[in-house]
C-alpha cells in the first residue's frame, strides 16, 4: 500500500492541451474515483499514473517516489482494464498467475497466490476453464484476480464495469468495494457513471475539460457542489437549475417567484438550484402543471412545468395527478443552492 500524489500534472499532444495542471493527493489505502464526462481526461490521467502515457509536466509520486520516468512494471501497480485483457488460450489459473511467472516466481508461490486470490473472488471452481467459457462477471473477477495476486501498492481500474449489464454492474461494484475493504490497497478508479462514484468512493475527483472541478467525499459533493458543473453532474436525476434575478428577498425567474433561504444578502442575476428529491408537495405551494408521472415503486418521479421552466420532482408520496393537472410544490429552503450566473461558482 502507498499514497499517490499528483502535482501540477499536465498532458499535451502537440498543440492540444489535455490536462491543465492536476493536483490530487491520495492517502494510503484510500479509494479515489475519477469521474467526469467523456473526453475530460480521466482515463489519460489514470494511464499516466500507470506509466502507459508519458507525462508532459509535473510529478507523479507513488509511495513518496517520483515515478515519471519509471516503466509500468517498476511502479508496483496493477491495472484492471475495461476489456479485461485476458489471454484466450490460457486457463483462469494461468491468466491469474502469468504476471508472477513473468517475474520469475516459483511454481509453488504462483499456485499459493492464485489459490488465495481465487478463494477471495469465488473463482476456485473455475481455475481450469478458459475465458470463452466464462460469463462477463466471471471474466471481470479473473481480471481482478490477476491484479491482486501481484500484491501491488496501488490498484488502477479503468471503467471496469462498462461492458456489463445494469444488474451485474450493481453486483460487481459491491464486490470491488468489498475487495478494497478487505485488502486495504490504495485504489484509483475511473468511471463516467456518477452513481458508481457515489456508491464506491471515499473521495471523488470531479473532472471537466482537463481540470479538477471539485474534490470531496460523495455526500459533500452532493450537498455542497462548488459550481454548476458539479451540481449538474452529481445526482440522478440531475439538479433543477433556473436562471433569474434575486430581488426583494425572492428569486424571480420566468413565470415564477421562488422563496430564498434566510440570510441571502445579495441581489442581481443568479442561478437557483434544487434537487428533485428536495421538492415538497404542499397545498400552499407554487402551482406546477404535470407533464409526466413515472411510478418507481418506493417513489414517484414527476416532470412538470413551473412557470416557464421544466422541472423534475422525486416524491416519496404516490402522486395520483395526471398530465395536464396542477400540483403545488415548494423547494426545501434548507437545500436550495445559488450560483453565480457568469462563473457558475456557488454563492451561498
Amino acid at each position: 500500500m502507498a499514497p499517490v500524489s499528483l502535482q501540477a500534472v499536465r498532458k499535451v499532444y502537440g498543440d492540444i492541451k489535455v490536462l491543465h495542471g492536476i493536483d490530487v493527493d491520495i492517502a494510503d489505502g484510500e479509494f479515489i474515483v475519477l469521474v467526469g464526462p467523456s473526453g475530460c481526461g480521466k482515463s489519460t490521467l489514470l494511464r499516466m499514473i500507470a506509466g502507459l502515457e508519458t507525462i508532459s509536466a509535473g510529478d507523479i509520486r507513488i509511495g513518496g517516489r517520483v515515478v515519471n520516468e519509471l516503466e509500468p512494471k517498476d511502479r508496483d501497480i496493477a491495472m484492471v482494464f475495461q476489456n479485461y485483457a485476458l489471454y484466450p488460450h490460457m486457463t483462469v489459473a494461468t491468466n491469474m498467475g502469468f504476471s508472477l511467472e513473468h517475474r520469475g516466481a516459483s511454481k509453488a508461490e504462483i499456485a499459493e497466490r492464485v489459490k488465495w486470490a481465487a478463494d477471495i473472488l469465488d473463482l476456485s471452481h473455475l481455475l481450469e476453464r478458459y475465458p470463452r467459457q466464462l460469463s462477463g462477471g466471471q471474466r471481470q473477477r479473473v481480471a481482478m484476480g490477476r491484479a491482486i495476486v501481484r500484491n501491488p501498492q496501488v490498484f488502477l481500474f479503468d471503467e471496469p464495469l462498462s461492458n456489463l449489464d445494469a444488474k451485474l454492474r450493481v453486483v460487481m461494484r459491491g464486490e470491488i468495494k468489498g475487495l478494497h475493504q478487505r485488502l486495504g490497497v490504495t485504489t484509483v478508479y475511473v468511471t463516467h457513471d456518477q452513481i458508481e462514484a457515489m456508491t464506491m468512493a471515499d473521495r471523488i475527483v470531479v473532472m471537466n475539460a482537463g481540470r479538477v472541478e471539485q474534490i470531496g467525499a460523495p455526500l459533500e459533493l452532493y450537498d455542497r457542489p462548488a459550481n454548476l458543473f458539479v451540481a449538474g453532474f452529481i445526482g440522478s436525476p440531475a439538479m433543477n437549475v433556473l436562471g433569474g434575478t434575486i430581488a426583494d428577498s425572492r428569486f424571480n425567474a420566468a413565470g415564477v417567484s421562488l422563496p430564498l433561504p434566510t440570510g441571502i444578502g445579495i441581489t442581481g442575476a443568479a442561478r437557483y438550484g434544487f434537487r428533485p428529491e428536495h421538492l415538497l408537495l404542499t397545498p400552499d405551494g407554487l402551482p406546477a402543471v404535470v407533464s409526466l408521472v413515472e411510478p418507481m415503486g418506493s417513489e414517484t418521479q414527476v416532470t412538470m412545468r413551473l412557470g416557464e421552466h421544466a422541472v423534475v420532482g422525486v416524491f416519496r408520496e404516490r402522486v395520483a395527478a395526471r398530465p395536464g393537472e396542477t400540483i403545488h410544490i415548494l423547494p426545501d429552503l434548507n437545500a436550495v443552492h445559488l450560483f453565480d450566473t457568469k462563473s457558475g461558482a456557488r454563492i451561498n
